[in-house]
């Protein structure tokens, strides 16, 4: 006999005098209210949480098991109406749910026509985000069933605006925060995100989120929408993922004068303090997760972003996104461009406007690109491209001032004060934004880029949309159709003298997330520039004529997953050549073997 079947006539034999107990106080006109129950009856109140005051503690117990309410509020499992009608007798469902049983398709159909109804667009980013913590394959469907069209609600531009309002909209953890009160203690926080088998982190420490500047611990909006990304566009599992934001202060002070600001309320942390805490993040990253996780870092300041990447591309697998995937991404678009200007790379001439991290990033790849076709040295290459910062542009004359990453740039010349003056002196074919200033591609220098050229290449790549250096609609018309645009932000189709041109659009969405994939599924240990050639080259032989005649350099991104099972298998190639992979054996097709890899959000079936 089990001990619970002993206490049985035991707890009933105490259960009867109390209730004689009670009827004779009853007689007595005694009240009989049992002070350990809740008031006015009901269950008792075991763990005193109805008989404390504010300044007594009580234990939060909770029990987890997949069914009932439980279920429905786990966004891993959940499928609302989607539970069929033996799910629901067998996982404890029935009343819990109206009778109606709908398909994924048509709660699909039923969410877009809600979010379309929304006229501001952070109200639509804030519906998608409350999908993502109550139905977390549905979240995914959505996404990759309309990514045309919903790309700019979770990712750039909309992400920016929610950053700025993180702290209002904020409602539950989406990702780690790791502040300076963890110092000592970061593996021990790292071994409080449920998930154990992390393949790719997105980290971030909010000093300078897409243009808008230091937005501090709000910044982990970006981690969130990026991983989101690695999911719906390059099939990475959501349980894989762990968005994380470094905390170390905020140098915004209307964000430390915000009553709702959610991080800490100090001036950045900088040089030893600040360094030691990434140098514990970093080795509690490869302690709890191993060799083999990703860590992308997102939107550093310059100052750090090369400096981290720079320490430990050679100990970790990481990778800036900033720096590297935006190289990777436009250099696709020039090499896809080809086609419609004519020549190599090495016939053009290249104009930066904003020499930082992306600037600098996309520069070096070029350079790298060129002396891979032409068996040149890295530094002759660089000669054919030409950088503009803050002061002018950078010439050998400016060396000792500049900072190290852009003296490699510093070439013969005279001192040159503006874009427009570059632009005449330099006579480039190519001219790319990335200064994070808007309208600086004025009408003088468009203009000044269609005297000089046929067909003037104008990448406008700073984000958000309010900060591209033009819009697509000023560098058609300024150039009367004559240019080939790209932006970091969508723009819409525009119509010029009865044409009609499609802008492209250099988004990191194009790279990262299948970048990201084919490191995961070769089991790469590092990251080396020849994997984002690779990548690059992936994505711009899926450019084809149809794309060309409209005017685009970049294929369409409703076929992203298959864009990026390309890049994910010539990325895998790429490290098992370099000996880099440790997944073994190597896959007869590795195209094949990315797809088959691939996360897919639609239901599964429940026992």
């Amino acid at each position: 006999m089990s001990p619970s079947q002993i206490l049985r006539p035991v707890n009933l034999f105490k259960r009867m005098l109390k209730m004689q107990s009670s009827l004779k106080r009853m007689k007595d006109g005694e009240s009989v209210i049992d002070p350990t129950s809740t008031v006015g009856g009901g269950v008792g109140d075991v763990y005193g949480e109805d008989r404390a005051t504010e300044d007594h503690l009580v234990t939060p117990w909770t029990v987890s098991v997949a069914s009932g309410c439980t279920l429905l509020r786990d966004p891993h499992h959940n499928k609302g109406l989607g539970f069929t009608e033996r799910e629901r007798d067998s996982h404890y469902l029935r009343g819990l749910l109206p009778p109606a049983v709908s398909t994924q398709e048509l709660q699909v159909k039923k969410l877009m026509q809600s979010i379309r109804s929304y006229e501001v667009t952070l109200h639509k980013y804030v519906a998608m985000m409350e999908l993502k913590e109550r139905n977390e394959r549905l979240f995914y469907k959505l996404l990759i069933d309309n990514v045309e069209e919903l790309l700019p609600i979770v990712y750039t531009p909309t992400v920016g605006e929610a950053c700025q309002k993180y702290g209002c909209i904020f409602k539950r953890p989406q990702g780690l925060f790791i502040s300076l009160k963890e110092k000592g203690k970061i593996l021990e926080v790292l071994k409080n995100w449920p998930e154990r088998s992390i393949q790719v982190i997105v980290v971030t420490d909010g000093e300078r989120i897409l243009g808008l500047g230091d937005l501090g611990c709000q910044g982990m909006g970006i981690p969130v929408g990026k991983l989101a990304l690695y999911t719906a566009l390059g099939g990475v599992r959501p349980s894989a993922c762990l968005p994380i934001t470094i905390d170390v202060g905020t140098n915004n002070q209307k964000l430390l004068d915000d009553e709702f600001y959610i991080g800490l309320r100090q001036k950045r942390a900088t040089g030893k303090e600040y360094y030691d805490l990434l140098e514990e993040f970093m080795s509690a990253v490869k302690q709890n997760y191993g060799e083999k996780v990703l860590v992308q870092f997102e939107d550093f300041a310059n100052h750090n972003a090369f400096e981290l990447l720079a320490k430990y591309k050679t100990t970790h697998l990481v990778f800036n996104d900033d720096i590297q995937g935006t190289a990777s991404v436009v250099l696709a678009g020039l090499v896809a461009s080809l086609k419609l200007l004519g020549g190599s790379l090495a016939d053009h001439t290249f104009l930066f406007f904003g020499a930082g991290e992306a600037g600098t990033g996309i520069a070096e790849l070029i350079a790298l690109e060129i002396s891979t076709k032409t068996n040149v040295p890295v530094e002759e290459a660089r000669k054919k491209i030409w950088l503009v910062d803050s002061k002018g542009l950078i010439v050998s004359s400016r060396k000792e001032s500049l900072q190290h990453f852009k003296k490699p740039w510093a070439h013969e010349h005279e001192p040159l004060s503006t874009l427009l003056d570059a632009v005449k002196a330099i006579k480039p074919s190519v001219l790319i934004g990335t200064s994070g200033v808007g309208q600086t591609f004025t009408q003088d220098v468009v203009e000044a880029m269609a005297a000089i050229n046929e067909r003037p290449l104008i990448m406008a790549l700073s984000n958000p949309t309010s900060q591209a250096e033009c819009t697509a609609e000023q560098a058609y018309t300024w150039t009367e159709g004559r240019a080939i645009f790209s932006s970091g932000s969508p723009f819409d189709p525009y119509e010029y003298n009865g044409k009609s041109f499609i802008p492209g659009q250099a988004n990191n969405a194009y790279i990262f997330p299948g970048l990201g994939f084919g490191l995961v599924i070769s089991g790469a240990i590092r990251v080396h520039d020849e994997m984002l050639l690779a990548a690059s080259e992936a994505l711009a032989s899926q450019v084809m004529q149809e794309h060309y005649d409209k005017g685009m350099i970049y294929p369409p991104l409703t076929n992203i997953r298959k864009i990026s099972a390309h890049i994910a298998a010539n990325v895998a190639a790429k490290a098992y050549e370099l000996g880099l992979a440790t997944r073994l054996p190597r896959p007869a097709d590795l195209v094949k073997y990315a797809e088959s890899c691939m996360y897919t959000p639609n239901y599964r079936s429940y026992r």
